[in-house]
């Protein structure tokens, strides 16, 4: 089934504390479905006591966790795999219900999680450690061990994605994970909750507690959480690794993001259409990966006409999802008027009727601004919707100025025929993840995610290799048995 369904009832969402559903003690919030406008669940926000008796139920878990073998906690990692893939259509409708995403997408967002979690599944064999005789009858080796309680907290625009590219990981490692998913959309977390419990993870090594700021305060200072990891906005994620760290934690903190994409005269007209259109009014353009500003370099007309043909073929809620919030909605409108104040043209967009299933929703259809000045707000600020903002230049060296004079350092991508060209973006972009005529530069594992300059804050990458050694400690020992004949500065 291709349709999102509205249920007839709200879901409640509660706390999920010792294999448990306890509700919070805090305020009320209202779930709202972008697709109907409508009251669709409703959660509390957790209160200190709630985050304390989480932590707590944590703590007490995760030491018998960490003691099992990797391969024994694997298996189960491996059975949360099945039940994913058993439950994946309940789930992208869940996401889609919550969120606003097509179910299409949906889908690929929570398959991408289990891309990360088949890199967690395969730990048991790649991450076994080292030992080297450093001098005679000597050894050095290190072993990987947990950090204890850690905590996740999530943004709305992946209800499913992004917590995945934490959770399989960590709990891998040993690991007691609390997730603190957006107070947007908590009820995808429902779903995954209860199926690590019939996958057998033992009661309190996950946990999932509900609520906005407060809540995330909370956790970050209680001295029983050893690392936060977090997706949102650059404000909120500067915040948060503030706050973490002058507590003493680990964080690793991924902010917003401001995109280029370069279009050049040589490049294929039809992938480029297809890869720009699409990069900007895939998720509704709620996605840190969307391209938000187009540089054109040159003649590329013929493309630019191709890609607002493929951007005005879009039909909202059927290729096209919903917008998060009316108020974000709001945004968006304001933010095109103050555009085209400012002298820019809007070639797409404006009038247009919402879909006849779901007339109520949050809607705003694909948009693009041509003419855009790189001090316009248009192409500084991330608006977090389906708006391209064309900015022309006269070389590739002009552009590049251009995507390297944002503070954002997430993605940037190249179109263009010629690998010289490509490899000078590639270099020279200051962006930690770029694109050769791709629009959605995304790594694929076991290659990591995660941006620079103001897009994090902190170390490493969130999935991949580097993830492990956020996740983790590395305990090095040095072993000795026997006295040696001969002697060096190791004696």
């Amino acid at each position: 089934m291709n349709r999102v369904r509205i249920p007839d009832h709200q879901i409640t969402c509660s706390n999920f504390i010792a294999g448990k559903w306890v509700p919070a003690h805090g305020d009320f919030i209202d779930i709202y479905s972008p697709y109907s406008g409508s009251v669709v669940g409703r959660t509390r926000e957790s209160n200190l006591a709630d985050v304390s008796e989480a932590v707590a139920s944590a703590g007490k878990a995760q030491p018998q966790w960490a003691e099992l073998p990797i391969k024994e906690r694997t298996r189960i990692m491996f059975r949360f795999r099945e039940l994913l893939l058993r439950d994946q259509d309940e789930i992208a409708q869940r996401i889609s219900l919550e969120n606003g995403k097509t179910l299409a997408e949906s889908r690929a967002g929570l398959m991408k999680g289990i891309e990360v979690l088949e890199f967690a599944l395969s730990l048991q064999n790649l991450d076994e450690g080292a030992r080297m005789e450093v001098s005679r009858g000597v050894f050095c080796e290190y072993r990987r061990e947990p950090l204890g309680v850690v905590v996740g907290i999530t943004p709305f625009n992946f209800p499913a994605m992004v917590p995945m590219w934490m959770i399989p990981i960590a709990l891998t490692l040993g690991n007691a994970f609390i997730w603190k998913p957006s107070e947007k959309t908590p009820l995808t977390s429902i779903l995954i909750a209860e199926i690590l419990r019939e996958a057998g993870l033992p009661d309190g090594v996950f946990t999932v507690v509900q609520g906005g700021r407060r809540t995330v305060e909370y956790l970050l200072d209680h001295e029983g959480v050893a690392a936060a990891g977090f997706v949102g906005s650059t404000a909120a994620a500067r915040q948060v690794y503030r706050r973490g760290c002058a507590s003493g934690k680990r964080v690793l903190a991924l902010g917003g993001a401001k995109n280029h994409i370069i279009l050049l005269p040589d490049a294929d007209p039809d992938m480029s259409a297809v890869g720009i259109s699409d990069s900007f009014t895939g998720c509704a353009g709620q996605r840190c990966m969307a391209a938000s500003v187009l540089l054109a370099v040159g003649d590329v007309d013929p493309i630019i006409e191709k890609i607002v043909a493929r951007a005005s073929s879009q039909t909202l809620g059927n290729s096209m999802g919903a917008i998060i919030t009316d108020e974000q909605v709001q945004f968006l409108n304001e933010s095109v008027a103050e555009a085209t104040s400012e002298g820019a043209d809007r070639v797409l967009g404006g009038d247009f009727k919402p879909p006849g299933d779901y007339p109520e929703g949050y809607w705003f259809p694909p948009t693009i601004l041509d003419r855009v000045q790189p001090t316009h707000m248009a192409a500084r600020r991330e608006l977090f919707g389906p708006i391209l903002s064309i900015i022309r230049c006269d070389s590739l060296s002009e552009a590049l100025a251009v995507e390297n004079g944002n503070p954002y350092g997430n993605a940037a991508s190249i179109f263009t025929s010629n690998g010289a060209m490509a490899e000078k973006v590639a270099r020279a972009a200051r962006a930690a993840m770029v694109g050769i005529n791709i629009g959605i530069p995304v790594p694929r594992e076991p290659f990591s995610f995660g941006g620079m300059n103001d897009s994090k804050f902190g170390h490493g990458d969130i999935t991949g290799p580097s993830s492990l050694d956020f996740w983790s400690n590395l305990k090095k020992v040095t072993t000795k048995w026997q006295m040696q004949t001969d002697h060096n500065w190791m004696s």
